[in-house]
């Protein structure tokens, strides 16, 4: 299972193994689990509290779970996303941006930084 790096410029950063079975789990779940103070509010994808920056760290080069409908329109709203960036997704199922929101990534067996 992957290490998960959690990245902010006021908390000390923390390495996390994700257990067996956690790639069934969001990685906002992940972060509470392990006393990592990702802000969130809504839990659900709609208020884009939780967003945040995830790059990978492994060398498979696969970032996580595909984006849901919901990141994508919030996503689009705050500009983190463009038209080109969403149609490229579509077409080659890669994520084209590094901006997730942590109630919705699904976690798969790669090394992930995430910066909130």
């Amino acid at each position: 299972m992957p290490n998960i790096t959690f990245s902010s410029p006021i908390h000390k950063d923390k390495t996390v193994y994700a257990v067996a079975g956690s790639h069934t789990q969001t990685i906002l779940k992940i972060a509470k689990d392990n006393h990592v103070p990702i802000d969130f509010s809504c839990e659900d994808g709609e208020c884009a509290t939780c967003m945040v920056k995830v790059s990978v760290l492994s060398k498979k080069g696969a970032m996580a779970g595909p984006l849901t409908d919901k990141e994508v329109t919030v996503l689009r709203e705050h500009k983190k996303i463009t038209a080109e960036q969403i149609e490229a997704m579509r077409v080659d199922d890669v994520v084209h941006t590094p901006w997730r929101l942590a109630c919705q990534l699904i976690l798969r067996d790669e090394d992930l930084l995430v910066e909130y």
